[in-house]
């Protein structure tokens, strides 16, 4: 069977120190990864995708599981930089609708550009890790932690009681829902645009989350 370097007419990598080469090997292992999943990415086949032998690889990574880590470790920044861009930096207006639709908006988006990155995270395979798991709980609190104080300062302007008790239930809503749009877009492939997907639910949301 053709390795995928000689299936895309790679030709063998140039001689690199560890340190240049692990962005190269990185990208090779997220390429196997969307390919094959958790279990069909081996190191060989990383070397492959590489163009490199797999002694190559062990120099930068010991195993499998460090390799894989780094690989989401490097997934979680990029994705992370896309949703603090998507954030809204306020959510006082009277216009909750066109404030929730410009942010789902922006943050579909992002998943449509780096939709192998949403992959690592999402896939199942690496869920069911502990370590892996709660790398991606840990991402996630960061967001809805945002979300919550933007949730706090749109319902203290709106002057509503109990706040400490409603945003971050607000907030977790507003979470849950982005991330299975995301879901709906990467790994189900339902037939909508970001754009679309995004209007729609934030339609659906602003008529439900009307200051209480």
């Amino acid at each position: 069977m053709a390795s995928l370097a000689a299936r895309s007419g790679r030709a063998r990598a140039a001689h690199l120190g560890p340190e240049r080469r692990r962005p190269l090997i990185l990208d090779a292992a997220l390429e196997v990864y969307v390919e094959r999943g958790y279990r069909g990415t081996s190191m060989q086949a990383v070397a492959d995708a590489a163009g490199v032998t797999k002694p190559v690889i062990y120099e930068c990574y010991p195993n499998k599981d460090e390799l894989l880590l780094a690989l989401l470790d490097r997934e979680e920044r990029r994705l992370m930089d896309a949703i603090s861009e998507s954030l809204p930096t306020n959510l006082v207006s009277d216009n909750t609708e066109a404030v929730l639709a410009a942010g789902f908006t922006a943050f579909l988006a992002g998943v449509g550009h780096a939709p192998n990155s949403w992959r690592v995270v999402f896939d199942s395979g690496w869920g069911s890790d502990s370590v892996v798991a709660a790398r991606v709980r840990r991402v996630r609190d960061m967001v809805v932690g945002q979300l919550r104080e933007l949730v706090r300062q749109s319902m203290t302007a709106a002057e509503i009681d109990d706040i400490d008790r409603k945003a971050p239930v607000v907030a977790e809503v507003i979470a849950t829902v982005a991330e299975s749009c995301a879901r709906m877009l990467v790994l189900e492939h339902y037939p909508w645009t970001a754009a679309e997907l995004a209007t729609y639910v934030a339609r659906l949301l602003a008529r439900g989350l009307r200051p209480v």
